[in-house]
């Protein structure tokens, strides 16, 4: 992954301090580090958030990323499991939970059975058995389906945050705050920041589709 640096002429790590300014149809006088850095770092989440999405669609093998986001309801809030629970996989076809505090074991057990997960927890006390069943052909296709479907959601949200930067370039140059030359440099290092997290959007769609094939 590429890192811009980004300097202010007042102080050199006040862009890495505070949060990135978004980009905007009315401008904010970006430099083009400034632009680039935002784009890098929206681009990253939109690929972080398709990771994370991708990892709660079941494959032919448990994983526990099927329930790490589950949300149990202790201590007066709804909390992630994985927060209160070590979540592992010890056999291709067995998740087991094993609570930080044994007393959570009832709420994390609710959560599971009221959740759309499909599975009958199995609470000897101290640890939570889920036995993943194989999945269907048929089962497996929507799958896929779905992991292509995210994925394509998240090349749009990149090309949505390429035309942004773009905008953003264009503006700076009628207002004389970059050469034409300049700008159409800040344009292709945008357009070469698209195609990296494009590919990383690819591989983990690819990697995806694989485990839900797998057997």
């Amino acid at each position: 992954m590429h890192h811009y640096t980004v300097l202010s002429p007042h102080n050199p790590q006040s862009a890495q301090s505070k949060s990135p300014p978004q980009l905007s149809a009315e401008g904010s006088h970006m430099t083009s580090d400034e632009i680039l850095l935002d784009v890098e770092e929206r681009m990253e989440k939109a690929v972080r958030k398709l990771k994370s999405d991708l990892a709660g669609i079941r494959t032919g093998r448990a994983n526990p990323g099927l329930v790490d986001s589950l949300r149990v309801e202790v201590y007066g809030s709804p909390t992630p499991l994985k927060q209160i629970a070590s979540v592992g996989a010890p056999e291709p076809n067995q998740i087991v939970i094993r609570p930080y505090d044994p007393n959570t074991i009832k709420e994390i057990e609710k959560a599971i059975l009221a959740s759309d997960l499909g599975f009958t927890p199995q609470n000897d006390g101290r640890v939570i058995r889920l036995n993943v069943p194989p999945l269907s052909t048929e089962v497996r296709r929507k799958m896929v389906a779905r992991v292509r479907e995210l994925a394509e959601e998240a090349r749009i949200a990149l090309r949505n945050i390429r035309r942004d930067g773009n905008k953003m370039a264009d503006q700076a140059e009628e207002e004389k705050e970059l050469s034409e030359d300049d700008c159409q440099r800040l344009k292709e290092q945008i357009q070469e920041l698209t195609k990296q997290y494009e590919n990383q959007v690819n591989e983990a769609a690819k990697t995806r589709e694989k485990e839900v094939m797998e057997d």
